[in-house]
């Protein structure tokens, strides 16, 4: 995997996540809220858009999706 567009993958493995539990930006914004992480729905579209957020964020997503495993 030479030529990969690392940010593009990362914005669109938490797409497919979020898809894969049917939940749209403003229902992530709630769940990142009921554990504190405050964000406002321009912030999360632009992260989630440009594949530019941290593991530590990504992770915070999968939490409140309840997801436990992730396939790359």
């Amino acid at each position: 995997m030479t030529d990969v567009d690392w940010n593009k993958l990362a914005a669109n493995t938490i797409k497919a996540e979020l898809a894969r539990s049917g939940i749209g930006y403003e229902e992530l914004i709630h769940r990142l809220d009921a554990i504190g992480i405050k964000e406002s729905y321009t912030g999360i579209a632009a992260k989630i858009n440009r594949g530019t957020f941290s593991f530590a964020f990504f992770m915070q997503c999968m939490n409140v999706l309840g997801k436990t495993e992730i396939r790359l």
